[in-house]
């Protein structure tokens, strides 16, 4: 598992915790939008950082975080990772893996094993608009599914969270999620801020209005729906 960077203190990435969060390389999707991207495209050209380091580093920051966030890329690809959250845990962090949800026999397990607290599963699109966000001719919809219908069983805390970029998304996409994921605990429009490390820089965000009609769409069917990424 290659560990490509290390973001010593967030109270963003893991909400209600101080935390640190770690960033995996490689990911299988090309979402057009992804703020990463060196991540994605060339995670063998960007410094390595060993699990040993990072394991002193949270051994000296206990008492001080109390929470770590498993980002990406998309973690769920490693192996490894279950040995390295197995680690972590025995120091008693509190474990957030951030997915995009298509290996739902690996998030299940994880939460089996008691090795996570917490999932934040990205929602691309309505499932229609799935491969356009991506960056795929086609997406295993099947997968994504079935990740959405753990999460929703309860048995692990989460939330679903959804990038909303103009030229990508229209306001049929959260017609459409807002019924796929009718009930569930939470959601999040996160804007979109362009950057030159996204993988094709150049989309533009919603208006703080336009986020405000979709959320009220959302809040439909979903309980909780908040707007993230609005200064």
């Amino acid at each position: 598992m290659r560990i490509c960077g290390l973001n010593k203190t967030t109270l963003l990435d893991y909400p209600g915790k101080v935390a640190a969060s770690i960033f995996t390389g490689g990911c299988n999707f090309r979402c057009p939008f992804c703020q990463n991207s060196s991540l994605v495209l060339s995670p063998d050209q960007e410094p390595e950082l060993s699990q040993e380091e990072i394991l002193n580093f949270l051994k000296k920051r206990q008492g001080i975080l109390d929470g770590v966030c498993i980002t990406g890329g998309e973690p769920t690809l490693h192996k490894e990772l279950f040995d390295f959250l197995k680690k972590i845990k025995e120091l008693q962090y509190s474990i957030k893996l951030d997915t995009n949800g298509s290996n739902p026999a690996v998030v299940k397990e994880l939460v089996k094993e008691g090795l996570i607290d917490k999932v934040a599963m990205d929602i691309k699109a309505c499932p229609e608009n799935y491969p356009n966000l991506c960056g795929l001719s086609q997406v295993n919809l099947k997968s994504i599914e079935n990740t959405v219908e753990f999460l929703m069983t309860g048995e692990i805390d989460y939330e679903f969270r959804t990038t909303a970029v103009k030229e990508l998304h229209t306001k049929q996409d959260f017609i459409e999620i807002g019924q796929w994921l009718k009930g569930a605990k939470a959601y999040f429009l996160q804007a979109y801020r362009d950057s030159e490390e996204v993988l094709q820089p150049g989309y533009s965000s919603f208006s703080l209005e336009e986020l405000k009609e979709f959320r009220g769409i959302l809040l439909e069917t979903i309980p909780l729906v908040e707007i993230r990424g609005i200064d």
